[in-house]
């Protein structure tokens, strides 16, 4: 099975998506650990990457897609993976149907957890306090729930157009939420 995650930050997209993983037995692919990862290894891309990355400059859709487009044609990809982090707006999500459209593994559904900005502020104002993560500070997160709405919501809203989308209640026990993902997957690639 071939899913991508949609959320916002602190919407719960990693912690599902690792839950999944284990449930599926594919692969959990975040494009921030492709780029980290390849950067670390000294990759053709990751070499890109980190010359970008070194001149304060963002890394290229045209890299990520270099470098997802490599994690996908790895063995334990083809029976499936599920996506965390990508597409983040309508060019990347063109650039993925014609990315998996070309290997063959057309995306079988698109899962949108649904969380309320204010669990979401809550959730993240948590984890600032206890890990001190930079991109959980309160002013940041505010800042990134706007981006979403401006430019990955509209991505769902494509998902949703082609049938593909499903939107899951994300609030509530890390497990509650697991079930209801599992609940509407099957109906999703039926």
């Amino acid at each position: 099975m071939r899913i991508v995650f949609f959320g916002p930050n602190g919407s719960g997209k990693g912690t599902q998506a690792a839950l999944l993983k284990a449930e599926l037995r594919v692969p959990h692919i975040s494009t921030g650990d492709l780029l980290r990862a390849a950067v670390k290894a000294g990759t053709p891309l990751g070499l890109k990457a980190k010359a970008v990355m070194e001149a304060g400059k963002l890394v290229s859709d045209e890299i990520v897609l270099g470098m997802l487009e490599e994690r996908v044609a790895q063995a334990d990809a083809r029976g499936g993976f599920i996506l965390d982090g990508y597409p983040r707006n309508l060019a990347q999500c063109t650039a993925l149907e014609q990315l998996l459209a070309r290997i063959r593994q057309p995306l079988d559904v698109a899962v949108e957890l649904d969380v309320p900005d204010g669990a979401i502020l809550e959730r993240c104002e948590i984890r600032f306090k206890a890990e001190h993560r930079p991109d959980d500070d309160p002013a940041i997160v505010r800042k990134r729930l706007q981006v979403y709405r401006e430019q990955t919501a509209p991505v769902a809203r494509h998902f949703a157009d082609l049938g593909k989308l499903v939107t899951v209640n994300g609030v509530g026990a890390v497990d509650a939420v697991f079930a209801r993902i599992l609940e509407v997957l099957p109906r999703a690639v039926a």
